[in-house]
This record gives structure tokens, sequence and C-alpha cells, in this order.
């Protein structure tokens, strides 16, 4: 059964390297593209997603380390990016710290699904909130896990690949035990395929084997402009629409939004 307000999804793995920042603000690109608005959180210190719809570190006054201060209500903390519909509460150094501050507080896992929860009693307008975790299973990743409805899991076609997913399988199950009982896996996007290369074919196999109609039918190729885009401050869909990469994030927004529709059916 599907709740009122936005509908929240965790763009997660434990592994860096994998696309998921690329997939978060591609994604949310695509969603406010077709007239939703849309939030993206970013929880890395790295600060990746921020960088990547080109909000200057010197212009990150506030951060989603304000949110989980409670410092901050996350509308004040939310900033407008070049990309209509969409905003984000930018990533700063100081999330570096933030496991120590609130490490005491009993409610240290549920900072970031309180902060969304009153800005949708305030009626904040958004449909959509994209949550960018750090690559590590920390406090962080465990915020945006209590507070997702789903978690969208980027996994890039390469050897070890399974074995990372197994693990965050593990602690999506142990999420769901503890915490959140109705987060669920949204689906599994392949990425940074190479269709020359004999192994990424085999992990394309290996993991629609194991993990069946989770894994999305859209696989994201690897890609220049891709790659390039973040450098430019902008996500790739605004940077190179036409290029395969673009055009891939395109077609996953479809395929994510279609489960969407079938979960609010359900």
């Amino acid at each position: 059964m599907m709740k009122n307000g936005p509908r929240i999804i965790t763009v997660a793995n434990q592994k860096g390297g994998v696309g998921k920042t690329t997939t978060a603000i591609n994604l949310a690109t695509a969603l406010a593209a077709i007239g939703e608005k849309v939030l993206i959180v970013d929880l890395d210190p790295q600060g990746n997603a921020s960088t990547g719809l080109g909000i200057d570190r010197k212009d990150r006054t506030v951060s989603s380390y304000d949110v989980l201060t409670g410092e901050l209500d996350l509308e004040a903390a939310a900033i407008p990016t070049a990309v209509p519909g969409l905003s984000i509460v930018p990533s700063t150094l100081d999330l570096l710290g933030i496991e120590m501050e609130i490490a005491s507080a009993s409610d240290r896992v549920l900072k970031l699904r309180n902060a969304l929860r009153a800005a949708s009693e305030r009626g904040a307008p958004f449909g959509y909130v994209l949550i960018d975790c750090p690559p590590s299973l920390n406090l962080l990743t465990l915020n945006s896990m209590a507070a997702a409805d789903s978690v969208l899991v980027p996994l890039q076609c390469e050897f070890f690949a399974l074995e990372g997913l197994s693990q965050l399988l593990e602690t999506v199950e142990q999420v769901r035990r503890t915490i959140n009982p109705d987060l669920i896996i949204q689906g599994i996007v392949l990425t940074m395929y190479d269709g020359r290369n004999n192994l990424a074919n085999q992990v394309v196999q290996d993991v629609r084997a194991h993990m069946g109609d989770k894994v999305y039918e859209t696989i994201i190729p690897r890609n220049v402009r891709v790659s390039e885009a973040p450098s430019y401050g902008k996500p790739a869909i605004l940077y190179d629409l036409k290029c395969s990469g673009s055009q891939a994030y395109l077609q996953l927004a479809s395929e994510v939004i279609r489960r969407e529709r079938k979960l609010r059916a359900a």
C-alpha cells in the first residue's frame, strides 16, 4: 500500500566507482524532465552529486549535515539546480564527523526519516526524493535506508559484482528486520557495460540468473560523454542528450516509473 508524500529511493552500493552518483543525478534529471518535482539528498561526504549538478563548494552554506543534526528543516537546506524541477540538499565535508555527533542519540538512524516526514507534513512539493549514499555501509547509509521506500542498486559489469551485491542485500534485509519493514529493492541497474567485453556479458547473464526481474532491462553503457559531464557541472542528459548514456538513463527513468505505478496499483 502506497503512503502519501514523496516516493523516496535510495541509490546505494557499498562499492565505489559503480556509477552510483551518475545514476542518481541522471535519473533525477530524467524524472524532472517529465514534470516531477525531484529532490536529491547528497549524503556522500565527497559531495559528487552536488558537484555534478553544478553546486560549487563555496556555495554550499547549508547541507545535509545541517538536516541530520536538526539545525535546519529539509526545505531550508534544499537549493535549486540548473535543471527545472530538480533541487538538491548538498553535501559538505562536515558529514565526515556526523557519526560521532549523533552516535549517542536514540534516533540516530532515523534522523533523515524524521526530517523527510516533517517536510512532507508541511506540504513540501517533492514527488520523488533520491538519496545518494556514500560508498560504504555506515550510519549515513542506514539513515538513507531507514527513510526510503526502496533501494536502487547500480552494479558495475565486472568480476566481483555479485559478491558486493550479496553484502548489500544482507544489509537491506537487516534494515527490514530492525528499522524499516517496508523497504524493498526497487531494482538493480547494470552500469559501465562494454559489449565487446566477454566478462561484461557473463556478468549480465549471471546477475539476471540470480536476481531475475529485479534487474532492469535497461543497461547503462560505458560512455565518454557521461564521464565528461560532471566536470561541466551538468547531468549527462543536459550535457549531451543524444549520447548513448543519456538515452539509457531516460529509458531507466521510464522503467522506474512503470515499477512505481505497479506499486501504486498494488
